[in-house]
Order: structure tokens, then C-alpha cells, then sequence
């Protein structure tokens, strides 16, 4: 069922169009005149309009300037008498979908008006496909790997609850500290319920400010601010029938959160700088580091909004907890890192895993990550060393190196120790990358020009070519 505005000064005609509209089952609107017609216009949002092109004060060609500029994606049919067609045809060119030359029979007026609806659909399936592309090339770089890898207890009752809460629509409340996984259990459950066939949307609510998270959530018509050059879909409007997942929730302002309960409780929203009511059909997933339920004592997060995010909750457990699984973690970074470092080591040692087992990451499974293709970019052979962790997690020496111990830095400065600590780093990269500076920058993680900064200051280059 679509909505139609009918704006039409005859009274018999207008009331003729609108029951052919309505027993083909959608909602009419009717004015009689082009001054009612485009008030009724700004307030309802129809999805046609047809309208009479002969009429006094604001006539039809007026009508369709207007709805050109307010949206031109809502199609307009003109009624014209048979001594107008030329003026019709002046109406065709200035954007109108189609005319009808009165009197005109039912079944033209059908054929019209379906087909124009079609060609609406189809825009708004494209202009939503070409949002969703955006969107997922947006977010490719930021994709997580997606499986949930272990066998501890904590992750099977992680697992448990995942999957008893798939199948149903209820809000879920992710909460574990960063880096523990919470988008990966925000995947499992798209992926085993049924929206699975629907879209995946997420969003960081931490990364953006206040007006741009608005405009990210909700979308925005054009013109609505500066450099709003066309009308944009937010993200609840893209995820329709499917799950959108709002990372670190905790951080959204008060003002977000008031129009976020609304959209939870309603499933209905405006666009930034749009009066028209948008409905959408999604599942909502949060996710947070932070303590919602201290933050709503402090007065910084509504309650109400907390009660309708915390219906199932699913806490996450940290690493440290959760040792039984550092193995398994190990293994899977090891063969998912090869081709990406080019290394060919393929193992840790005995001394490297107690190394791993004995740190307290406090960065989770993706600080593990981080040094496992850390290890692989220095390692020599086909087996991890412990010279091939970071200092911070393998104890502190480097081959070559200064250590770091307290008792080095009793003996030296501080910043001389971090300055030897660097040079080694740089050196090693240096002789893994064949000399090679991009790619020496690349797996160091800095910019190629603070590379050849420091290749500068410590006189890498030289040596090497010596």
C-alpha cells in the first residue's frame, strides 16, 4: 500500500481518482487546490502525486517545481484537459513521471499509477544498494576475523547464550573489555538468526561526533546542513530486516540517546532535516567497554534507555581468564598472519608459550594478535623465539639490544635505553624488508617519512650499505 496525494479543484473528478486509488488498496490524501495540496505535501510525504495542471492560485506546474525540489524522487502525474497537451509536455521536461489528458478511464489511471510506483521501488532499491556498497567499503578495512575461537568454559557459555538468543528479535547487551571479541559474538548472532539473509550494519558510536552520529544513524535529506549535497540513508534505514550492532554504546550523547530509545521502542525516525516518518524492521545489538549501569548512577546514561539495551545480556570474558584458549588463539593467528608478514615460521616454542601464558594482555585477543604478527615479522626461522616477542611480553632482551630491565635503566638514562630499543627495532625491519624503506615503514607500523627520519638519526642506511 502506498500513500497518494490527489490535489484537483473538480470535486467529481477528484473524487473519481481517489476511488479507483483506493480500491486498488492504497491510502489517498486529497486537496482541492495547489496551495492545500503542497501543505498536505511538507506534512504527509506521499509516495505519488498527481495532480491537475490547470488551477487556480499555485497550479500544477507550481506543484511539481515544489515536490521536484523537495524530493525528486517522488514521481508526479499531471491531469491536463486536451487543449494543455503542449503545456504537459513543458511539465514532462521539467521532471514530471507522466500525464493523463482528461477524461481519461480507470484502467489508464491503474496502469499509471502502478507503473510509477514501480519505478519509485526500483530507485529506492538502487539508492539502497548503492548505500549498502558504500557502506561495506567503508567498513571493509575495519572487518574482523569471524570466527570465535576456544574451548574454555567461559567461551562455550558465551556460545550457549549466542545461541539461544539467535533466533529471537530482543535487544542484546554485549559488555567485555576492548579487544575481547564483542563484534565477532555481534556476527554470530546475525549469523544464526533469522535475519541472516538481511544486512549486518554497524556502527562506532565512539568515532564520530555528536551531529555526524545523528546524520550516520538516521540519514539526512539535502540541503539539511552544509555539504549535505544529496539525501543520504543512515544506517537504521540500511539494515531494514536485518541487525544493526551499535559499538561502544556508552559513549553516545544525551541528545542520541533520546532519539535512539524513540527508535527502539518505535521502530520509526526522521531523517536529519526531514519531517517525513521513516519505519524500518531491525534487530538492535549494543556493545560496550564501558559500565552502563554505573554510568546511569552517575547521571550520564538514561535508565530507560539501559532497560531497553540490557534484556540480554552477554558478558564477554577477558584473556587472562580464559588461558586454556591461548594455545588455539596462537595457532589460528599463526596460519591466518603467514601470507600477510611473509614469514615462514609456523610454531612458538615451549618458552615462547610461557611467555605468552604468563602476560596479563591487558589488550585481550587482539593485542594477542598484534604480537603474534609482530613475532612473525622478526622471526628467522620456522619457530617463534622469545627475541622475536615484543619486549613488554617477552621479557625484555632483544638479541643485540639493550634490555630493558630496571637494572639497565639504573645504569643509563632512560630515553638512551628507548633510543638503542628503537634502533634494534628499525635494524631488524631494515634486514626483513631486503632494505626495501615502504615496506621496511609498513611492517614497523610508522610513516615512510619518519622512517627515513630515523633511518637519519641512527645512520641505519649507511651501516647496512657498508
Amino acid at each position: 500500500m502506498s500513500k497518494i496525494l490527489v490535489i484537483e479543484d473538480n470535486e467529481t473528478l477528484r473524487e473519481g481518482v481517489i476511488q479507483v486509488l483506493e480500491r486498488m488498496g492504497h491510502e489517498t490524501l486529497a486537496a482541492p487546490g495547489g496551495k492545500p495540496g503542497l501543505a498536505l505535501f511538507e506534512e504527509e510525504g506521499p509516495d505519488l502525486v498527481i495532480t491537475d495542471l490547470k488551477m487556480d492560485q499555485v497550479d500544477g506546474m507550481e506543484v511539481l517545481r515544489t515536490v521536484r525540489e523537495k524530493d525528486p524522487e517522488i514521481p508526479v502525474v499531471m491531469m491536463t484537459a486536451f487543449g494543455s497537451i503542449e503545456k504537459a509536455v513543458e511539465a514532462m521536461q521539467l521532471g514530471a513521471f507522466d500525464f493523463l489528458t482528461k477524461p481519461f478511464p480507470p484502467t489508464l489511471l491503474r496502469a499509471r499509477v502502478e507503473r510509477a510506483l514501480e519505478i519509485r521501488e526500483e530507485r529506492r532499491h538502487r539508492e539502497r544498494l548503492e548505500n549498502e556498497n558504500a557502506m561495506l567499503r567503508r567498513d571493509s578495512a575495519m572487518e574482523f576475523d569471524r570466527d570465535i575461537i576456544g574451548d574454555s568454559q567461559a567461551i562455550r557459555q558465551v556460545l550457549e547464550r549466542v545461541e539461544r538468543a539467535a533466533g529471537s528479535d530482543s535487544t542484546v547487551y554485549i559488555h567485555g573489555e576492548s579487544g575481547t571479541g564483542k563484534e565477532l559474538v555481534a556476527r554470530a548472532l546475525h549469523r544464526a538468526s533469522p535475519r541472516a539473509e538481511g544486512p549486518f550494519v554497524k556502527v562506532n558510536c565512539s568515532a564520530l561526533a555528536e551531529n555526524l552520529l545523528e546524520s550516520e544513524l538516521f540519514g539526512h535529506e539535502k540541503g539539511a546542513y552544509t555539504g549535505a549535497h544529496q539525501r543520504r540513508l543512515g544506517r537504521f534505514e540500511l539494515a531494514d530486516q536485518g541487525t544493526i550492532f551499535l559499538d561502544e554504546i556508552g559513549d553516545i550523547s544525551p541528545t542520541i540517546q533520546v532519539k535512539l530509545l524513540r527508535v527502539i521502542q518505535e521502530r520509526r525516525f526522521e531523517r536529519v532535516g526531514g519531517e517525513k516518518t521513516v519505519s524500518t524492521d531491525v534487530r538492535v545489538v549494543t556493545a560496550t567497554h564501558h559500565d552502563l549501569r554505573a554510568l546511569v548512577d552517575e547521571g550520564k546514561f538514561r535508565e530507560d534507555l539501559y532497560y531497553r539495551l540490557h534484556i540480554i545480556p552477554i558478558e564477554l570474558p577477558p584473556l587472562r581468564e580464559r588461558p586454556t584458549d591461548l594455545p588455539v588463539l596462537v595457532d589460528h593467528f599463526l596460519e591466518k598472519l603467514a601470507s600477510r608478514t611473509r614469514s615462514q615460521a609456523r610454531r612458538v616454542g615451549p618458552e615462547v608459550l610461557a611467555a605468552l601464558r604468563g602476560y596479563e594482555w591487558p589488550g585481550n585477543v587482539r593485542e594477542l594478535e598484534n604480537v603474534i604478527e609482530h613475532a612473525l615479522v622478526f622471526a628467522r626461522g620456522e619457530e617463534i623465539t622469545l627475541e622475536d616477542l615484543p619486549p613488554t611480553v617477552g621479557g625484555g632482551r632483544r638479541s643485540g639490544g639493550a634490555g630493558i630491565g630496571l637494572e639497565v635503566v639504573e645504569r643509563r638514562s632512560l630515553p638512551e635505553v628507548l633510543e638503542d630499543l628503537e634502533r634494534d627495532l628499525i635494524c631488524e625491519a631494515f634486514e626483513k624488508a631486503e632494505g626495501v624503506k615502504t615496506e621496511t615503514a609498513r611492517l614497523l607500523g610508522i610513516k615512510p617519512s619518519a622512517l627515513y627520519y630515523k633511518l637519519e638519526k641512527y645512520g641505519i642506511e649507511a651501516e647496512e650499505e657498508a
